[in-house]
Parts: structure tokens; C-alpha cells; sequence
């Protein structure tokens, strides 16, 4: 039988009658690529005309993909406009506000976009059903939020509970393999600290409710983490209000300062008998939740002063996030710890530096995600220090959504401790 031969055309040129047409919707491609061109260059011709991309989310802004990522260029291309995008701030304000003024309701700003004020690097699974279905943020009682990962995460885990302690084990095996000491403390959730001011109601109850549960029963007995939410719930007590911000994700710098007082403790027993702490400067804090909602608020804050000797004030404050390593030094003081001590702490360990600055002669502080990007870096890092601590938060730890709880990130780093031991 003979080929047929193919038309002298292309298909979409054939008459409309052609067995072969195939009609190319020019028309509907050329508004396509000209929503797609103006989409991807609003940023740069914004910028030429001096408008600033603001950072909406308690995370940095997307960087420009690099063309060595491959296909990953154009895939991180959608991330970087959106973040850049001019008036983006106003834009969400303005659907936030029509959302609740005409129709009641909480508008799905965040739906989906796996965005969390713990910072960037620390999400790298992909969950079984999408996350959307969840509110980025929780109306509880008497005014206060929630952030809505304390429940997605719970709720659709990229690791199981098995796998998590599975994890955080091969990080204590290989750290005190080297002849150094592991701290493990994992940072509550406010949900899990505060549950009474929750609604109600509210979507992925019943199942966050019992994931966090399992994870306070199993995770700190099997991992010798500390288990801070009796300490937190005592501070609290003593002080008069709650630990908490309302309105933010985070603790005070009284939890903070809990945590470095329950570390210190294990490190050294009895060691913050001489410590002074009294309250200094206040100011008011951007706070992370109402972003998510379009919202301008602030927390005050307290801050106070600590002197490990009992004498004059020995805090450092230095805002850092940890992406790049925060290090704090001291001159000796009765009261304070002189081993040198390497972090892994995210935001939560914000609240709490300038007292590890005051308490610790030498101590430095990296994000979890960079563990995850530059794991060389962050083991020359850890072998700086006799003592190695880690703070984790609750949410990205019951969801198995940091990178580092694999076994695999721990033997790697591992290797490089072993090669340079604490003798």
C-alpha cells in the first residue's frame, strides 16, 4: 500500500473542510502569550519605574532562577513573579477585605502555597492530596491565630512518626559518635500549647488533634528530646500572661528564654543559679499571622536583660534569621557555659539568641534548611562545637517536613564529625 503523501502545508493552513485541519486558536495563543509576557515582566518594568517588591509572607522572596537548573528555570519562573509582583500587598489587603465585607468570610489567600514563617528550605516532599484544602490561617476564640500548618502539616505528613524518630536518632548516633554532646529540643506549636482558644470547629481537627498526641507520646521518649511545653505552661504561670503572642506563631522572648534555662540546665546542673534576668526594652513586632490575611499588625514585645553572674547585662541582640550563621561570642562570666556550642534553630530560636548570647562564651546559630542545601558547610560548621544543639519546630517536624530527618542527611554529616572527633 502507498504512504499518502503529507499536505505541502501545515495543517492549520488547510481549508476548514480538510479531513486534516487542525485549527491553531491563534487568536486565543496570542492572548496567552501576552498575559504570560506581561505576568513575567511586570516585575522588572515595576522596578525600572521604582516600585519595590515587598516581602508578604515571614519567608524571603523567591530568587531568580538560574538557567543552570534546566527545565527548572521556567518551573521557578512562577514563583519569582508572584513574590515580585508590584502592589502585591494591596492587591491581597484589597481581596481580603471585599472577602470579609461582603461575604463574612475568611478569604484562601495562602491556600496551597506551602509558604510558613519558619523560613525557606525546610519543605521537600511533595504531600499526597493537596494541602488547599486547609485555611493558611485559624480564627480562634477571643481574637487569637493560628497559623493553618500547625494542622496541614499534621494532617498530610510527608513522613511518618517511624521515620521522623528514625531520623532524629541517626542525628544523635552520629553526633555523639564524634565524641560530642547532642541537645534535642523541639519548639511547641502554640495550637499545642493553646489548644482552648481554638474554634470550635475547624477543618483537620480530629486528625491534628491526633497526630499531635502520637507525637508527644512517642517523639521525645524516643529521641531524649526536651519536652518544653510543661516549662512554657509554668513560665507562664509565674508571669502572669500567656507565652505566646496572640496574634503571631511564636513564642515570647520568655519562651525563648525558658528554652536556653532548660538547655543550660542539662548542659550543667545548677548553672543558672546565679543567672539575673529583668525586664529592659520594649518594642513593637511585625507580626507573622495577620500577613497571611493582608493585615498590618504588631505585638509588643518584651525584652529583657540577663546576667549570668548576677551583674551587669550580657545579652547581645542581632536580628538574623540563620540563613547566614549568627555567631555570638562572650568573654568568660561566672554562670556561663565556655564549651563551644553549634545551633540548627529557626525563627523560634530568634526569641532566644540574645540570651544564648549571654550565657554561652561561644556559640553559633544556622538554619535547619541550610543543612538540607550545603550539608559540607553545615558539617564543617557543627565540628566547630563540642556541644551541638538543635531546635526544631513542632509543625515541620510531625509533618516530616524537614529535609535533614533523613538517616542519609545525618550519616553525611556524620562522616565529617567522625573525621574531626571531641576528644
Amino acid at each position: 500500500m502507498r504512504t499518502p503523501e503529507l499536505p505541502p502545508v501545515h495543517e492549520a493552513w488547510l481549508p476548514r473542510e480538510h479531513p486534516l485541519h487542525r485549527p491553531r486558536h491563534g487568536r486565543r495563543q496570542l492572548v496567552a502569550l501576552i498575559c504570560a509576557l506581561a505576568f513575567f515582566s511586570a516585575p522588572l518594568s515595576s522596578w525600572l519605574f521604582g516600585a519595590r517588591p515587598e516581602q508578604l509572607e515571614n519567608r524571603p522572596l523567591a530568587e531568580f532562577p538560574s538557567v543552570a537548573q534546566g527545565f527548572g528555570f521556567f518551573t521557578g519562573l512562577n514563583g519569582w513573579a508572584t513574590d515580585h509582583l508590584p502592589f502585591r500587598k494591596a492587591a491581597v489587603q484589597g481581596v481580603s477585605g471585599i472577602s470579609r465585607g461582603v461575604f463574612g468570610e475568611q478569604a484562601p489567600l495562602a491556600g496551597g502555597s506551602h509558604s510558613s514563617p519558619v523560613g525557606a528550605g525546610q519543605v521537600d516532599a511533595k504531600p499526597p492530596i493537596d494541602e488547599s484544602v486547609f485555611p493558611p490561617v485559624i480564627e480562634g476564640r477571643d481574637g487569637w491565630l493560628y497559623l493553618g500548618h500547625d494542622v496541614s502539616y499534621r494532617c498530610v505528613p510527608s513522613r511518618s512518626i517511624d521515620e521522623v524518630v528514625a531520623g532524629l536518632k541517626a542525628w544523635r548516633k552520629a553526633v555523639e559518635a564524634s565524641g560530642r554532646k547532642f541537645q534535642l529540643v523541639i519548639a511547641p506549636d502554640k495550637s499545642t500549647v493553646y489548644p482552648e482558644h481554638l474554634p470550635e470547629n475547624y477543618p483537620g481537627e480530629d486528625c491534628s488533634v491526633a497526630a499531635r498526641e502520637e507525637f508527644w507520646r512517642k517523639v521525645p521518649k524516643a529521641t531524649g528530646a526536651v519536652d518544653l511545653r510543661a516549662p512554657l505552661r509554668q513560665a507562664a504561670e509565674r508571669n502572669g500572661h500567656p507565652i505566646y503572642h496572640d496574634i503571631d506563631t511564636h513564642w515570647t522572648h520568655e519562651g525563648g528564654a525558658t528554652m536556653v534555662y532548660q538547655l543550660a540546665e542539662r548542659l550543667s546542673p545548677g548553672i543558672s543559679r546565679t543567672w539575673k534576668m529583668t525586664p529592659s526594652r520594649q518594642y513593637p513586632h511585625s507580626a507573622d499571622i495577620p500577613d497571611l490575611l493582608g493585615q498590618d499588625r504588631t505585638v509588643p514585645i518584651q525584652a529583657y536583660a540577663l546576667a549570668p553572674d548576677g551583674g551587669a547585662d550580657n545579652t547581645q541582640f542581632k536580628p538574623s534569621d540563620f540563613h547566614e550563621p549568627l555567631h555570638l561570642k562572650s568573654s568568660p562570666k561566672p554562670g556561663m557555659i565556655t564549651n563551644p556550642v553549634r545551633m540548627v534553630g529557626d525563627s523560634f530560636s530568634q526569641f532566644a539568641s540574645p540570651y544564648l548570647a549571654a550565657t554561652y562564651t561561644d556559640i553559633a546559630i544556622t538554619h535547619p534548611g541550610n543543612v538540607a542545601t550545603n550539608p559540607e558547610a553545615a558539617a564543617n560548621f557543627l565540628a566547630e562545637g563540642d556541644v551541638v544543639t538543635f531546635e526544631l519546630s513542632e509543625r515541620f517536624v510531625a509533618g516530616g517536613r524537614y529535609p535533614l530527618l533523613t538517616p542519609q542527611a545525618a550519616a553525611q554529616v556524620g562522616r565529617v564529625l567522625a573525621a574531626h572527633p571531641v576528644r
